[in-house]
């Protein structure tokens, strides 16, 4: 359990590290470089990054739920990697020119050909993160990423401030993709083989083909709201809905994006061990639903402030959307991390099938909505989210025999938390005066009630996150009481 948690303290200082250094290397960027520039940029990578969605082609999930790794199939997955990758490098490649041509915009072929770079270099060092992931080193992770984040970084404010103009952020890519792959030599896992191999292919094809199926048609489904919106009620509504979409997403970014990293490890660790999955996971479940109820909650409660704060009052028309899918997001909290499970347990059939039966329904439902206004669809979305809840609690009753009084057990503490918390943020809007024009104040105070209220009752009702929180809080102690005395 340890190793778990130090895995989550890298985990998350990867995530807030990244975070951190490219918004500041945004912040000076814009400043030396011209909008047209790093338009052209982007253009690239927005078309780079939908290659993106195939490029691992399940390899990673298949090394880390695998019982047994054997050279065998590290070199069969090896061999898939560099076969996927180097075929998308040659479509970027050929595509750059029509790309350009179609845009009107020549230099864009030049990025699309130095982004086709990466390509060719991603499948040597992914395989050794991915090692790195199922062996729980996610201290190695951190060095790595970060190696890549600052190389990028630099070499990108270098070149711009030499007059490489838009070539400067292309060339930070390729820079950082070979620097995190010299990074990943220093950390490479003792015995993993450097040629690739034949046999066994097929069967990490067979993974990879069911995998990647599922994770395109689940993007599919992200994407098809704003799609349908676009289409049918126009693009002022799609920049509403695309403004709720984005505060959902914040608690995404900020802790899904850091827990699903050692969570999918964590389990398959689990089941290799012939551990307990469903007591893995419901412990899983009620530290997220910890996390996420009394987030959307806050949201929810203050959705008005925070439109306003961040976007201005233009954005208003968007209050109501939050309101409704914020529902919907912390009813799904409960099931987010199942996939990994499914996967961890070699699942990934049953994973693909949810995906093919959820996201249908969820575009049929936006499609029938869409003409009733932006309301009906952020309805839609949440009895998309409610059937893709129901449909994954089937499957987790059928693979672990879960049953609803174990659910309740493990969120009973959760309900109590997120109680504390919007009282605490609840009493806050009512105590304070509303000024409309300057929200921070209220903003600040409402979070600040609702965290503290939030730790109490974490604290008081013997819930999971407190004895966490309590071991995290004497070791800092700890720490400092040692430096002190020296």
């Amino acid at each position: 359990m340890e190793t778990t948690r130090r895995s989550f303290l890298y985990s998350f200082a990867e995530k807030y590290t990244s975070l951190l250094l490219s918004t500041a290397g945004a912040m000076v960027i814009s400043r030396v470089l011209t909008p047209a520039e790093i338009g052209v940029y982007s253009v690239g990578a927005v078309l780079v990054g939908l290659a993106q969605v195939v490029r691992d082609f399940g390899v990673g999930q298949f090394l880390i739920q695998e019982r047994q790794l054997t050279d065998e199939k590290l070199r069969a997955a090896l061999t898939v990697s560099i076969g996927v990758a180097w075929l998308l490098a040659a479509l970027v490649w050929l595509a750059s020119g029509p790309v350009a041509t179609f845009y009107h915009e020549p230099r864009l072929r030049k990025v699309l050909v130095l982004l086709a770079c990466n390509f060719l270099l991603l499948p040597f060092g992914a395989t050794t993160l991915v090692c790195l992931r199922r062996a729980m080193r996610f201290s190695a992770i951190y060095a790595i990423n970060t190696v890549h984040s600052v190389v990028q970084l630099g070499c990108t404010l270098a070149l711009a401030l030499l007059g490489w103009s838009y070539l400067s952020l292309a060339w930070g890519a390729v820079a950082a993709t070979g620097a995190s792959l010299l990074a990943s030599l220093y950390f490479r896992p003792a015995g993993l083989p450097w040629l690739p191999g034949w046999r066994g292919v097929r069967g990490v094809l067979s993974f990879g083909a069911l995998a990647t199926g599922g994770g395109v048609v689940d993007e599919i489904g992200v994407a098809a709201p704003e799609l349908i919106i676009g289409k049918f009620l126009g693009v002022a509504e799609v920049g509403l809905f695309g403004k709720a979409m984005g505060l959902l997403n914040v608690f995404n970014q900020l802790i899904t994006g850091a827990v699903s990293p050692v969570i999918f490890p964590w389990f398959s660790m689990q089941a290799r061990a012939g551990q307990d999955v469903r007591a893995a996971y419901l412990k899983t479940l009620a530290c997220m639903t910890a996390l996420a109820w009394p987030f959307f909650s806050f949201v929810a409660l203050t959705a008005g402030p925070l439109l306003r704060l961040l976007y201005g009052p233009q954005w208003d028309a968007a209050q109501p959307l939050i309101r409704i899918m914020c529902f919907s997001s912390a009813f799904y909290s409960m099931f987010s991390m199942a996939r990994y499970l499914f996967v961890a347990l070699g699942q990934v059939r049953m994973q693909a099938t949810l995906d093919a039966q959820a996201v249908p329904a969820r575009v049929a439902a936006v499609l029938l909505a869409t003409p009733f206004g932006l309301a009906w669809v952020a309805w839609a979305v949440v009895f998309g989210a409610l059937f893709r809840s129901w449909l994954t609690w089937r499957c987790l009753v059928r693979l672990t025999d879960m049953t609803a009084a174990q659910l309740l057990a493990a969120l009973w503490r959760s309900a109590i938390v997120t109680a504390a918390a919007a009282g605490g943020a609840v009493a806050m809007q009512w105590t304070w005066q509303d000024d409309a024009a300057h929200p921070l104040p209220r903003l600040l105070a409402s979070a600040l009630a609702c965290l503290l209220c939030w730790l109490a009752a974490v604290l008081a009702c013997g819930h999971p996150l407190g004895a966490e929180i309590g071991l995290a809080g004497r070791k800092s102690l700890s720490i400092l009481t040692r430096q002190g005395r020296t």
